[in-house]
């Protein structure tokens, strides 16, 4: 049995339903632990967080509620302790989702491989009757936001020396935030007019039926949001998922920045501002080497992670590094962990720290302009389940003899390297019957089809 993903448990609520929940709950409570509990605002997220409540009790845990918040508020309140976040993030409003914490850090995949053994085991795990846990409410938005607001404050305000900023970095910054009906409603827009910003905010109260929009935020998605910043004179624009661990920035025009950009922008930042002689910024192999420019030319070094594992790409630089090495930033597209701040994603902080970001630089063209931004493609081959393990072994060999010119890295798929800047990256989908294929190169299309006619090849060879 696999229940875990790339984040945590999720899918159609006839999967993720109460009875999975109560089980997970068995499974991953304990006597003596304690769980905060928190929730989206999904129409299923009462129920499976009651059937979680109930299975951590009776596995001897003690829970405290802390009700509809973000993700990145339920990791903070999970540190010291034990967490669970009852979301489906950006998917659609029919299905649901189960993310576990650990002292604010996501489940490792040995904790949750733990998890899939004990529900596979059909034991309940339940304690001794006198050992059940019992269940308190807990109120943690308040808290959260307020450590958002002083971690900017503290690395972003008093710009240039400027006294009137340093309680209000982001003062004369109009943004527009789209909430998208989630839980940024109650996070983002406090922290940013309590930062110093004109905030004007569009669907921006939580219902889990998502009418303004669906979740995801993309530029199909985002299109009115687009328009509407385009007519209203705005700095800037930022929009989350459903949860809140997801940030997409846009300019004053509308239109959205590229995501390996941002993170590029707010990589570099990190590395720069760091003492340690050894910065470390951790990514994943499908994000651009635009961000390798810009943490070099800052003083620092990018290190790569199978994609959905930022959290053990950071431990397992921490234990290879020594005094001289900090892990300054880690970061997948769209989806920022501010190491200094906590050790889980946080779409609140990011759009906090990028309007901050913005402010400084005087606009968001000047903040992007030290960014090369080379054309950017991702392309999906078909490719059936069962031949993905014999195309990958083979593109490991045949894609170096196609570009013998490139450094190579096959720890997570195929990735070449480009003395250019210029990269491509092949992975198998985990969820679809296809082999992706990303590359960014001044040339991308004629690097695209060379890539491409060699990854088709292996697919005829394995099948």
């Amino acid at each position: 049995m696999t229940l875990f993903g790339t984040a945590g448990i999720r899918g159609p609520v006839e999967e993720v339903s109460p009875s999975l929940a109560l089980a997970v709950g068995q499974a991953a409570g304990d006597p003596g632990e304690t769980f905060v509990v928190g929730r989206d605002g999904r129409e299923t997220g009462s129920a499976l967080a009651a059937a979680m409540e109930a299975g951590l009790e009776s596995a001897g845990a003690d829970v405290r509620r802390v009700g509809q918040v973000p993700t990145p508020a339920l990791a903070f309140a999970s540190q010291g302790r034990r967490g669970v976040m009852l979301t489906a993030s950006h998917n659609p409003p029919e299905d649901n989702g189960i993310k576990l914490f650990d002292d604010g850090v996501e489940y490792d995949s040995d904790a949750e491989g733990t998890i899939d053994d004990r529900v596979a085991s059909d034991d309940p795990g339940l304690a001794r009757w006198d050992e059940w846990g019992d269940a308190e409410r807990l109120s943690v938005l308040d808290r959260y936001r307020d450590a958002v607001v002083e971690y900017v404050r503290d690395r972003f305000g008093g710009r240039d020396g400027d006294d009137a900023t340093a309680d209000a970095p982001l003062a004369g910054l109009r943004i527009g935030v789209d909430c998208g009906n989630g839980m940024g409603a109650v996070a983002t827009p406090q922290v940013l007019e309590r930062l110093g910003a004109t905030v004007v905010a569009i669907n921006a109260t939580v219902d889990g039926h998502f009418p303004g929009r669906e979740s995801k935020p993309t530029p199909e998605t985002l299109s009115d949001f687009s328009a509407f910043l385009a007519d209203g004179a705005f700095d800037l624009g930022l929009a989350h998922d459903g949860d809140a661990d997801r940030l997409v920035v846009l300019g004053p025009d509308g239109d959205v920045i590229h995501e390996d950009t941002v993170l590029a922008v707010v990589a570099a930042r990190y590395a720069a501002d760091s003492d340690a002689d050894d910065p470390v910024v951790v990514t994943t192999p499908n994000a651009s080497a635009r961000i390798d420019e810009r943490v070099r030319a800052a003083g620092g070094r990018v290190e790569r992670v199978r994609l959905g594992s930022l959290h053990e790409g950071i431990a397992r630089e921490r234990a290879a590094g020594d005094e001289a090495t900090e892990i300054v930033f880690a970061a997948e597209p769209w989806k920022h962990i501010h190491t200094a701040f906590g050790g889980w994603i946080d779409g609140v902080a990011s759009a906090a720290v990028v309007a901050a970001l913005v402010a400084e630089a005087g606009d968001t063209a000047a903040l992007r302009e030290p960014v090369t931004e080379r054309p950017y493609r991702k392309v999906s081959v078909e490719c059936p389940d069962r031949a993905k393990t014999d195309v990958m072994a083979a593109l490991e060999t045949d894609l170096p003899s196609a570009f013998p010119e490139a450094a190579v890295d096959t720890d997570y798929g195929v990735r070449l390297e480009f003395e250019d800047a210029s990269w491509l990256l092949v992975r198998p989908s985990g969820t679809e019957p296809y082999v992706r294929l990303y590359a960014e190169s001044d040339s991308v299309d004629d690097l695209v089809a060379e890539a491409r006619a060699v990854i088709e090849g292996a697919v005829a060879d394995a099948t």
